[in-house]
């Protein structure tokens, strides 16, 4: 049987089950049913059995907005993204979940589009939650917002980029040094001409594979020249479809014979590009994608992508905001993880 609690509701209506329903029908003290809640291991398992079934009877939920304001914070990380579209950062969204549940805490996540005022209210509103602390792929990683924030308390890690002033913890991957692979890569095969699709150029990310790809060339001899810029305004599939359009109607004396793509959505959509002009790949074109997400291997013709990887990413950082909010000795730590080139069929035969 259910009990309804009316005492003190409004106009006879059920109220919600409280602390002390809960102590009163188990026949315990408020600080026994508080030690269920906090502390389990100091209850025995019968009283703990006692207290669980009168919460069930009285379908009994915790306040946890009270707890977190006596506590002074939540259980609660908050994950900003910088494209929630791409299914790189939802990768690394699951990472930070596994950190998450792991330490029993909740994640939000919030998806800036690559809008810095977005990026601003969300850490604005996550302020206000009084989150435990804070992960975020920025839109400018040097943005005062970001040491705003943890001036008001909020620890905060950066997330697939590397702040210049070191005052938080990052976690990142050498996207100079997965530019070279990818360029490397395509000059063993015997190309020297190479397109280089990829933007907006205000990304740290787009930046630091292009300067990959233009030492890749030197190292080889080749001037930068050699790289054909596509600018894109978006990591998309459908930037990438515009770019190959492009790529197709360029004279076949500068046409490149190979292209790294900045992301795999920018590859998958040259792809199409490709197939529905009947360019064969890698015969008439050799494509590099970079992130190798899932649908990389599963394109149809399988994509060659410099791999990172995503969701350990997502675990090294949250791990590292769990320390900074337990640790008050926490030094911040630039983390870097090395890329693999991962060959498939898009730009070599048998792959």
């Amino acid at each position: 049987m259910t009990r309804t609690i009316t005492d003190g509701a409004a106009a006879g209506e059920p109220r919600a089950a409280g602390i002390k329903d809960v102590a009163a029908l188990a026949g315990v003290s408020l600080g026994t049913v508080s030690n269920v809640l906090n502390r389990p291991d100091r209850v025995s398992p019968r009283t703990r059995a006692k207290v669980e079934a009168a919460m069930a009877e009285l379908k009994f939920v915790r306040n946890e907005t009270a707890r977190q304001l006596r506590a002074g914070r939540s259980r609660i990380l908050a994950y900003v993204m910088l494209d929630g579209s791409n299914p790189f950062f939802t990768d690394v969204a699951e990472g930070v979940g596994d950190a998450a549940d792991e330490a029993d805490l909740s994640l939000f996540l919030c998806n800036s589009a690559n809008r810095a005022e977005r990026e601003r209210d969300y850490l604005s509103r996550l302020e206000q939650q009084r989150v435990q602390g804070i992960l975020i792929t920025p839109v400018d990683p040097d943005s005062p917002v970001l040491a705003e924030t943890a001036a008001h308390g909020i620890p905060l890690v950066i997330v697939d980029r590397t702040g210049q002033s070191g005052d938080h913890c990052s976690v990142a991957v050498d996207d100079v040094l997965g530019g070279r692979l990818a360029v490397q890569h395509l000059l063993e095969l015997g190309h020297r001409r190479v397109a280089f699709i990829g933007g907006p150029d205000t990304l740290g990310q787009v930046r630091d594979r292009r300067e990959g790809a233009l030492r890749a060339l030197k190292e080889a001899g080749l001037g930068p020249e050699n790289l054909v810029d596509l600018a894109t305004s978006a990591l998309t599939v459908a930037e990438g479809r515009t770019a190959g359009q492009r790529l197709a109607g360029l004279p076949s004396s500068v046409r490149p014979t190979a292209a790294f793509c900045a992301n795999d959505l920018l590859a998958l959509g040259l792809l199409q590009t490709c197939v529905s002009l009947r360019l064969r790949v890698p015969d008439d074109l050799a494509i590099v994608g970079y992130d190798d997400i899932d649908f990389a291997a599963a394109a149809a013709v399988p994509l060659t992508s410099v791999r990172q990887p995503r969701r350990q990413l997502g675990r090294t950082a949250a791990e590292l905001l769990l320390q900074e909010t337990t640790d008050p000795g926490h030094e911040h730590q630039q983390v870097v993880f090395t890329p693999e080139l991962v060959v498939r069929a898009s730009t070599r035969h048998g792959a």
